[in-house]
């Protein structure tokens, strides 16, 4: 699993925010964040911000687990 892949779906799992939540948080199609987290994308770098940031908005907690799971990844 990749490293985003991974802290992805755990926060999502942890906080209760679907996919279709933060796919419209960030502006996008369900089906990428659903690539992610099943494996079959990887976010670059500059994604993996603007899914903090997105996460940010529906809950701040989540945004912080999110970077702190990725980087101890």
């Amino acid at each position: 699993m990749t490293r985003a892949g991974k802290a992805l779906r755990q926060v999502l799992q942890t906080y209760g925010i679907s996919q279709n939540q933060l796919a419209v948080a960030m502006g996008i199609g369900r089906s990428v964040v659903n690539g992610w987290v099943n494996e079959n994308r990887t976010p670059s770098s500059e994604v993996v911000l603007n899914v903090r940031d997105a996460l940010r908005l529906i809950n701040s907690e989540a945004a912080e687990e999110f970077i702190r799971l990725y980087l101890e990844g």
